[in-house]
């Protein structure tokens, strides 16, 4: 069987960088403290845009044409672009049929988005990789993950005001008879959570109708402890049925969502500060491109390189939670 590899990697983010002592300040005339939830979230910085030629499209382009540049690919060369997203600039063409065009790619291509929330990118790549398995005329697939989560974010809330940033990756993924690449995935998945974080919060048929007025996210108190355990439990599986452990990873890369999570999950598994890519204090929580962003600054930095062992967990509202295994 070929082996599905991640060939490059590349991010995008707006130029325009916010510090904690905004949101302080906003949420301080609001008669509110939120510099603990910032500490516990892990924030320092994030990107947010602020030109109205941006969006999460332009972002996806953006990342998408890096990546093509560093493999030293055109658009013709690939063969399936995803496009994950949790806020699409337009649902009427895909967003994947839009960066068919900017990158000009051939008529043979498949295209399509995907949205499984924050979880979406790492759910793309799983699902590209095992597609490209079965489909032997499949050789390469561009997956991008952008969110401008910032857009919908409700200024009354730190959870998503004070913790998004905007950010975009896209990963190229090749066919190879090396030994690396795709491994295994595993998901959990338990629908408790599904009407916590909602946007629309009516459905979007209320909203059309003007029966709603939900310009931002709904975000409903909820325990996330609960999803600790299950991820506790993937990750062993993961690392078991491929005769691994822990400290075989040489680095792993965990949904930016909250730091006090990683630090969990380090704790249960004795992992070393070394082997954790952590980038959520300078782009704040960017969504579904959060650890393939974590990915990126992994390789940049030389902390990740060719044949080593990589680790993906994130997490999608609802909530489902997803866990991979590559060999970069």
């Amino acid at each position: 069987m070929m082996n599905i590899a991640i060939k490059q990697v590349a991010i995008y983010h707006p130029k325009n960088l916010i510090s904690n002592e905004v949101y302080i300040k906003h949420f301080r005339e609001k008669g509110k403290d939120i510099e603990r939830f910032l500490e516990v979230m892990g924030r320092e910085f994030r990107y947010v845009i602020n030109d109205d030629e941006e969006n999460g499209f332009t972002m996806g382009v953006e990342a998408a044409k890096r990546a093509l540049q560093k493999a030293n690919f055109s658009g013709k060369d690939i063969d399936l672009i995803v496009f994950s997203t949790q806020v699409p600039e337009t649902t009427f063409p895909t967003n994947a049929l839009l960066l068919h065009d900017a990158i000009q790619a051939g008529k043979h291509t498949i295209v399509l988005d995907s949205n499984a929330n924050c979880a979406g990118m790492t759910v793309a790549v799983e699902q590209a990789s095992r597609y490209m398995q079965a489909n032997p005329h499949v050789k390469t697939a561009l997956i991008v993950g952008s969110d401008y989560n910032t857009l919908i974010s409700n200024p009354e809330d730190e959870i998503t005001y004070a913790n998004y940033g905007d950010a975009a990756a896209a990963v190229i993924l090749e066919k190879t008879d090396e030994d690396c690449g795709f491994q295994d995935a595993i998901y959990f998945t338990d629908s408790v959570n599904r009407e916590k974080i909602m946007y629309p919060a009516k459905g979007l048929s209320h909203t059309l109708r003007g029966n709603g007025d939900d310009k931002y996210i709904q975000w409903l108190p909820f325990d996330g402890n609960m999803a600790m355990p299950p991820t506790y439990e993937m990750l062993e599986v993961l690392l078991e049925r491929n005769q691994l452990t822990a400290r075989d990873i040489h680095a792993f890369c965990f949904s930016q969502f909250a730091l006090v999570n990683i630090l969990k999950i380090r704790k249960r598994f004795q992992i070393a500060d070394s082997q954790v890519i952590y980038v959520g204090d300078r782009f704040g929580y960017t969504g579904t491109s959060s650890p393939f962003i974590a990915l990126h600054e992994g390789i940049e930095s030389g902390r990740i390189k060719r044949g080593d062992y990589v680790v993906f967990w994130t997490i999608g509202s609802g909530y489902q939670l997803v866990a991979m295994l590559f060999k970069y």
